[in-house]
C-alpha cells in the first residue's frame, strides 16, 4: 500500500518504521492517517467551477499583461505572481485594502461589528468552532442576522470543531442557518478521513469584506485557556476584489460538502469599487485534493528564493522537507537575515520537539531563531521578505500543512503591508528568548532524545 501511493522518500520510511516496530497497531495507524486521498473520484470540480476559475483567470492575465507595463510591484515580482496564477489558478488583484490583527480581542471585535454591517449574506468556514463563550456570542450575532432576512453558511471540519455541541448547530439551524461539516464521520469509533482536516479559516460578508488568518473560533483565542495563557496569532481583513477569491474557495469546498448548488453567479461580486486600496493580493489554496504540487509550500519557496536582504518567519511548527530545508539554509549562507519564531512550548509535544531538532539545524547556518513568551501561545503563521512581500494565512511551515491539510493564504504584494509585518515581528522579539548556539548545544540528553525520536516520526505528524 505504502509504495503503491505517490509520497515522499520520508514519509516512506516514517511508516515503514512504525509498521515494523509495531505491526498491529501501526497497520491501524496506517489505514486512518497514513492513506493518501482519492483525487480521481473525489473533489471533481463541477462545470460551473472549471468556467468561473477559468473566467477569473482569464480576467486576471489580461489584467497582469496590460498592468505590468504601469505597476512596479507586478514587474518586481513577475516571476512569482505568474507561478502562483500558473500553479494554482490564483487571480492577481489590486484593488484591496488590507487590516492584520494580532489579539484576539481585537479580531473577534472586528470580526463581529462586520457580521453585525451584514445585508445579504454571510460564509463562515473554520476549522475549530467552539460554542463557548465567545462561540455563543458569534452564533448570536448569526441568528439575529437570520431573523433580518441575511442568508448564513457555516462550514466546519468535524475533527477541529468536534466539541462543537449538537445543541449550538441546532440554534444555528432552527433559527434558518445552513450548515455543512467537512468530512463527517460515518462510524462512530472512527473517522477514516481524520488525516484529511479543512484547515481554512475564510469569513466573506456580502462579498465585500473577508478574513483570512490563524484565528478559530473558541475561547483559548482570547487566552482565556490556562494551558496556554496569552494567545498570539495574525489574522488579516481584506476589502477588494480579493474577496471573491476568498468567496470562491468557500463556495467550492461548501458545494463539496453540502451538495447545494449553490450559484457562483449570484455570490460573486462584480461592483467592487476599484479604488478601495493599492494592496496586490493572490489568494492561494493548497490541499490533497488539487495537486501534486504543494502550492503553498511553492510560494513560501519563492519567497525564501527571492528575499535578499531579510527572510522572517513565524510559524507554531516548524517540521521541513528537503526542499524548504535546504531553501532556507542557502538564504542564511546568501547573508539573508533569516529570523524565525516558534513557540517556547508545546501543544503538541511530537510536533514540538521535531520542530526544535530542525530550528536547531538552521542554527549552524547562520538561523537566528526565537521562542515566543513563555506565557503564551505563538500560533501565527505568516513569511515577510525585504519589504515588498508578506503571506498570511492558515498554512504552518510543516509537512502536514503542504501535504495533507486544506488551506489557504493571501500572498500580498506591497511595501507597507510588508513593512507593517516586519514591525510587529520585530516587536515579538521582545517578548521572545533567542535561541543560541550554546544554548542548544548544552540541551539535555533528555531533550536530544525526544528530538531524535520526533524528527524520525515528522514526515508523518
Amino acid at each position: 500500500m505504502i509504495f503503491r501511493e505517490r509520497r515522499s522518500i520520508e514519509s516512506s520510511v516514517a511508516w515503514i518504521l512504525i509498521l515494523t516496530i509495531v505491526p498491529p497497531a501501526g497497520f491501524v495507524l496506517y489505514i486512518v492517517f497514513g492513506r493518501k486521498m482519492n483525487k480521481v473520484n473525489m473533489f471533481k470540480l463541477k462545470k460551473e467551477e472549471d468556467k468561473k476559475l477559468k473566467s477569473r483567470m482569464i480576467e486576471s492575465a489580461d489584467f497582469l499583461q496590460y498592468s505590468e507595463k504601469f505597476e512596479p510591484s507586478i514587474v518586481e515580482h513577475r516571476d512569482m505572481i505568474y507561478s502562483l496564477a500558473t500553479l494554482n489558478s490564483a487571480p492577481y488583484t489590486t484593488n484591496n485594502k488590507v487590516s492584520i490583527y494580532t489579539d484576539g480581542y481585537e479580531f473577534f471585535d472586528e470580526l463581529k461589528a462586520q457580521l453585525k454591517k451584514s445585508k445579504k449574506y454571510i460564509h463562515i468556514e473554520f476549522y475549530i468552532f467552539k460554542d463557548d463563550g465567545i462561540g455563543n456570542e458569534i452564533l448570536d450575532i448569526l441568528i439575529e442576522k437570520l431573523s433580518e432576512g441575511v442568508e448564513v453558511r457555516l462550514l466546519y471540519d468535524t475533527v477541529g470543531s468536534r466539541l462543537l455541541s449538537e445543541k449550538g448547530i441546532q440554534r444555528l439551524r432552527k433559527a434558518g442557518g445552513k450548515i455543512g461539516a467537512f468530512f463527517p464521520s460515518f462510524l462512530k469509533i472512527i473517522n477514516f478521513n481524520l488525516n484529511f482536516r479543512n484547515h481554512r479559516k475564510i469569513v466573506v460578508i456580502d462579498g465585500e469584506v473577508g478574513f483570512v488568518g490563524g484565528f478559530n473560533v473558541g475561547d483559548e483565542y482570547l487566552g482565556k485557556d490556562p494551558k496556554f495563557g496569552y494567545w498570539r496569532d495574525t489574522h488579516t481583513k481584506i476589502v477588494g476584489s480579493a474577496v471573491n477569491d476568498l468567496n470562491l474557495r468557500f463556495m467550492m469546498d461548501w458545494r463539496y460538502t453540502t451538495h447545494e448548488d449553490i450559484s457562483f453567479t449570484k455570490y460573486l461580486n462584480d461592483d467592487i469599487n476599484p479604488y478601495n486600496g493599492n494592496v496586490g493580493i493572490q489568494i492561494v489554496n493548497s490541499g490533497p485534493d488539487l495537486s501534486e504540487i504543494d502550492e503553498i509550500k511553492y510560494g513560501y519557496l519563492k519567497m525564501i528564493q527571492k528575499a535578499k536582504k531579510y527572510l522572517y518567519i513565524q510559524s507554531p511548527y516548524l517540521i521541513l522537507n528537503s526542499s524548504l530545508l535546504d531553501a532556507l539554509k542557502i538564504a542564511c549562507l546568501s547573508g539573508v537575515d533569516v529570523r524565525i519564531m516558534i513557540p517556547s512550548k508545546p501543544d503538541h509535544p511530537f510536533v514540538y520537539w521535531a520542530s526544535y531538532s530542525y530550528a536547531g539545524e538552521l542554527l549552524k547556518f547562520g538561523a537566528k531563531i526565537y521562542t515566543y513568551d513563555k506565557n503564551a501561545f505563538l500560533h501565527s503563521k505568516t513569511v515577510v521578505i525585504d519589504d515588498s512581500i508578506c503571506s498570511i494565512g492558515t498554512a504552518n511551515m510543516d509537512i502536514r500543512s503542504f501535504e495533507l491539510n486544506f488551506e489557504v493564504n493571501a500572498f500580498m504584494y506591497c511595501s507597507n503591508v510588508a513593512i507593517k509585518q516586519k514591525e510587529i515581528f520585530e516587536a515579538d522579539i521582545e517578548k521572545c528568548v533567542q535561541v543560541t548556539q550554546e544554548m542548544y548545544d548544552n540541551r539535555s540528553r533528555v531533550i536530544q532524545f525526544k528530538e531524535s525520536i520526533s524528527r524520525l516520526l515528522s514526515p508523518v505528524l
